[in-house]
């Protein structure tokens, strides 16, 4: 369960979304692909930037910070919590939107919602 820091911090991020979170996030509100899409979702001790808890799938938006031994060992501890993960850099989500759409919606074809 989330603590009132993990709630406020996600509610902080909420209101700085970047670009290209703000982009992704108009295609997956109102669940668009069927499923219901929560964003900058506390999953403790993470916040994850988009996250549909009934499909147990995580979405991460990275810009040029991430990639590293920290997300590495941030998607081993989601994992081993039963999430999926998947990573799309801003750049990627920005220029190719419908394609990153389109590999999310294949992640959630096979899961029973």
């Amino acid at each position: 369960m989330p603590s009132k820091d993990e709630h406020a911090k996600a509610r902080r991020l909420r209101n700085a979304m970047t670009d290209a979170e703000r982009k992704l996030w108009q295609a997956l509100r109102f669940d668009a692909l069927g499923v219901r899409f929560r964003r900058q979702h506390p999953v403790p001790p993470y916040v994850a930037d988009f996250a549909a808890p009934a499909a147990m799938l995580i979405v991460e938006v990275d810009g040029g910070q991430h990639g590293g031994d920290a997300d590495a060992a941030r998607d081993a501890a989601l994992r081993g919590a039963e999430w999926r993960v998947l990573r799309f850099w801003n750049d990627e989500v920005l220029g190719n939107r419908d394609g990153v759409i389109q590999r999310i919606a294949e992640a959630l074809s096979g899961i029973k919602r």
